[in-house]
């Protein structure tokens, strides 16, 4: 697991260097969702606040986020992807798949079957994404 998580990294310099795997994910999670709080993505991720502070600043100034403010909450700011937003991610998403694609390409597709099956169960279960 650490290996994946390092090649994870790793990988996601080389597909776009502004964009860590925490901008990466948080990114994604923003399209997901059509957009969220802060305190939310922090939440979701188990994250410290600040944590997630110093990310969407850092993805506002590239100008991928926009703060908007909560049409039925106007004390709150909902963080939404920009255009620009949506084309790195989309991008950097692509990027991936080829990668995945490429690295899996010799595996048998039985392997592929039941490989998929295990990453289906593991992010089930609690504190995976298909939890929620």
């Amino acid at each position: 697991m650490t290996i994946f998580a390092r090649r994870a990294r790793a990988s996601a310099g080389r597909m776009h260097p502004e964009l860590s795997l925490v901008s990466y994910t948080l990114l994604g999670h923003l399209e997901e969702r059509d957009g969220c709080r802060a305190t939310d993505l922090a939440a979701h991720y188990a994250l410290d606040k600040s944590t997630v502070s110093r990310q969407v600043a850092a993805l506002e100034r590239a100008g991928l986020v926009e703060r908007r403010v909560d049409p039925e909450d106007h004390r709150v700011q909902v963080l939404h992807l920009t255009d620009a937003g949506r084309e790195i991610l989309a991008q950097v998403t692509d990027s991936r798949r080829a990668a995945f694609r490429e690295r899996l390409a010799d595996w048998p597709q039985e392997d592929l079957v039941r490989f998929a099956a295990y990453l289906e169960r593991y992010n089930a279960g609690p504190g995976g994404t298909g939890s929620d």
